[in-house]
């Protein structure tokens, strides 16, 4: 079995309080699709949304970034088609809020990957640079082989998303895949 991890595909991050815009909308049928054949295909998918309070104060991003994803709003929701195919098989998806940009981080995510037996984890989502590679430090320092999905991240900062992507090839020891073909450098 393996894990498709969907990171923070929201309406925030995709139009919304704090957007990737058009690369991000770019990728709207890929997150789709994958989330699909993921969970038909009856590997774990797991959603990782980001979480924030209104007005924290003590949370370390206040002073980074505009305020998003914030509990009870509409810019929390999943963005586009992967929303649809949300509500067509969250039962089978598992929704894990998380609070920093690495799904990992004060999460049960790993006891999770470990009690079904995963050891290959897909990451998808946004942003390449900041939450997906947060995502992919962990799953490399947790010993689980990395995949990332080059036709299906993206990022508000194109020097950052090509440097992620060298970073999770040349650093992480992960596999870059674009549409099921491993991206060669």
């Amino acid at each position: 079995m393996k894990a498709l991890i969907v990171i923070d595909y929201t309406y925030d991050f995709v139009e919304g309080k704090l957007p990737c815009g058009e690369p991000a909308i770019a990728i709207e049928g890929r997150m789709a699709e994958l989330t699909r054949e993921f969970t038909e295909r009856g590997d774990f998918v797991v959603m990782a949304v980001d979480l924030h309070e209104e007005n924290d104060p003590d949370h370390p991003e206040t002073l980074l970034f505009p305020p998003h994803n914030i509990r009870g709003t509409s810019g929390r929701e999943l963005y586009g088609q992967l929303k649809e195919v949300y509500d067509k098989y969250k039962d089978r998806i598992y929704w894990m809020d998380k609070t920093r940009y690495s799904a990992f981080h004060g999460t049960d995510l790993e006891a999770q990957l470990k009690e079904r037996g995963i050891k290959e984890v897909h990451l998808v989502g946004v942003c390449t640079d900041i939450c997906v590679l947060h995502t992919a430090v962990e799953a490399y320092n947790k010993g689980f082989q990395i995949f990332i999905h080059q036709d299906a991240v993206a990022s508000f900062n194109p020097a950052g998303h090509d440097w992620a992507l060298s970073h999770f090839r040349g650093t992480l020891g992960a596999t870059i895949v674009n549409a099921g073909s491993v991206v060669k450098e």
